[in-house]
């Protein structure tokens, strides 16, 4: 894969976590976003300890994102799809062990595909 076409993967990766990310990364955006994905899906009520790792989650994946999106770089695709695989694991291992709701199914089916895509493809560039 040529490497204009594997920064538009990074960067189409690091556009999408920061839409998904955004609204974790304050208590507001958060209650936000849990109440209009309670129309969809059946979720618990946080506390405030939840809330704080889900800002903190969300915090770091949009300075993670922002990063990606403004200064490119080869090996930001190769860390991000360690950290998808890492993602896909955890949202596997409760979609599957504790029966988490369908929406986080959904949210794997987009980590392991721009993981695959970022670290399958990346050994074919030069560097």
């Amino acid at each position: 894969m040529e490497s204009k076409r594997y920064k538009k993967i990074v960067q189409a990766s690091a556009l999408y976590d920061l839409i998904v990310s955004a609204p974790f990364a304050t208590p507001w955006t958060f209650k936000w976003l849990h109440h209009g994905l309670g129309h969809f899906v059946t979720l618990p009520e946080y506390q405030p300890m939840h809330i704080l790792f889900a800002n903190l989650m969300g915090s770091v994946v949009v300075v993670w994102s922002t990063l990606r999106l403004r200064q490119y770089n080869e090996i930001f695709g190769l860390y991000d799809g360690i950290a998808r695989l890492l993602f896909f694991t955890w949202q596997m291992y409760y979609f599957i062990g504790f029966q988490a709701p369908w929406i986080v199914g959904v949210f794997a089916i987009f980590e392991i595909t721009f993981g695959i895509l970022q670290l399958g493809f990346r050994k074919n560039l030069k560097t």
